[in-house]
């Protein structure tokens, strides 16, 4: 596929834009819904901070922030003792202090001095791994009863969100090619209102116009303690998000523009949002796989993406109508989006003709595989919510085996 360029047509890049905004408002909306912070604050923050990030990153990175979940925990917890979300958000605001902490050591010591703890042969697997543990997330939003409605039919739906992105992307030329989710996904809408599946009352509830909910962080030990640590955690996934992107791009945005500028972007994003009471943003896995699955890598449109989320912060009618969006919609297109990122993860081991027969390099991903797969969880606070599991924990593994087996292990000689 082709990479767009600053010149393209207008309306291609904003059609491009609601694409990926699509593709992100789920996950977007759902941290803030289940941690009880303000959903609007969520979009609205996820926007600027994305803008904020577009410019510390030299407008070089097509990277959409939204909420971490990550955090969540950590959030409930901080909400929980203290009694007050504030001091959770209070929190966050020390935590994206951290990122810009771990930005200058990074700085210091080089991007290079950080690429060397992961080679292809352990990102490889991190990028698969960031796919497949979102797999169920993709069959839970199809299998969730809707009313009265068999499940059969909701995985009807989402194969009509499957079938509608793959025939525009395989079988289209031009424009349409470069948005087959946002064709899949209004075909799949308009097949779930054939079913009854579209609930409105998010859209008579809400009114045309309305600020979003907006409050001021509160500061406490306790609230930091809790919150705060999560960064050391969500640095590892920040690595295996630009490392994915970069893989996608075809280019090394860990040197240029440098892994400090995307840490600090994240950062200075994370302390905004904590500042007008928003969750903590962060790269997404799911910005990932639109990049895959459209090829379209212009930074503009995660830009106008950005903006748009800023926009339906407002507009609480255009907010209800998203929320509409049935399951299995979501289901059916988060099937292609997760998909796609585990096919680079597969993609970034084969063009880097890593050594399968070698049992060094069969015994790392096999150890970072199966652990992380199977739901091996690290606790080193369970109140804070600072845990090690997923891909993180893969990570964690894949580096440290990495230096400890002597690259010849496994190697015949001739």
């Amino acid at each position: 596929m082709t990479e767009l360029t600053n010149k393209t047509n207008p309306g291609k890049l904003i059609v491009l834009g609601i694409q990926h905004m699509f593709a992100m408002f789920g996950a977007t909306v759902l941290v803030p819904i289940i941690t009880g912070l303000p959903v609007s604050v969520a979009l609205f923050t996820a926007g600027i901070g994305t803008i904020m990030f577009f410019f510390i990153t030299k407008r070089k990175v097509p990277v959409f922030l939204g909420s971490s979940f990550a955090f969540m925990t950590a959030i409930m917890a901080a909400t929980e003792v203290t009694g007050d979300v504030a001091y959770a958000t209070g929190g966050l605001i020390v935590a994206g202090a951290l990122y810009l902490v771990l930005a200058l050591l990074v700085k210091l010591f080089g991007a290079d001095k950080i690429k060397s703890f992961f080679p292809p042969v352990v990102t490889g697997p991190i990028i698969l791994l960031i796919g497949l543990m979102l797999a169920s997330v993709a069959i839970n939003q199809i299998t969730a009863p809707i009313g009265d409605i068999p499940v059969w039919q909701n995985w009807l739906v989402a194969l009509i969100a499957v079938l509608s992105i793959m025939g525009i992307a395989v079988f289209t030329k031009g424009f349409l090619k470069m948005i087959p989710i946002l064709i899949g996904i209004f075909v799949a809408y308009i097949a779930s209102l054939l079913f009854g599946m579209v609930n409105f009352d998010a859209i008579n509830a809400s009114k045309v116009f309305e600020l979003p909910a907006f409050f001021l962080p509160k500061f406490s030990w306790t609230g930091i303690l809790i919150v705060a640590p999560v960064a050391a955690i969500t640095f590892v996934e920040h690595i295996g998000d630009i490392t994915a992107n970069s893989s996608v791009v075809g280019k090394d945005f860990i040197k240029d523009p440098g892994l400090h500028r995307t840490l600090i972007g994240d950062g200075i994003a994370t302390m905004f949002a904590g500042l007008v009471g928003g969750p903590a943003n962060t790269t997404y896995s799911e910005n990932t796989g639109v990049l895959a699955a459209t090829g379209n890598y212009n930074p503009i449109t995660i830009v106008i993406a950005a903006c748009f989320a800023v926009l339906m912060s407002f507009i609480g009618k255009f907010g209800g109508f998203i929320s509409s969006i049935p399951g299995p919609v979501l289901g059916g297109v988060s099937i292609i989006l997760f998909g796609m990122i585990a096919s680079v993860g597969l993609r970034t081991l084969v063009e880097n003709k890593v050594d399968m027969k070698n049992p060094r390099n069969m015994m790392i991903i096999g150890v970072m595989l199966i652990p992380a797969l199977g739901g091996a969880t690290i606790v080193f606070n369970a109140n804070s919510g600072m845990v090690l599991t997923g891909y993180a924990l893969a990570a964690v593994v894949g580096i440290v085996l990495n230096k400890v087996l002597p690259e010849k292990l496994g190697k015949t000689e001739k």
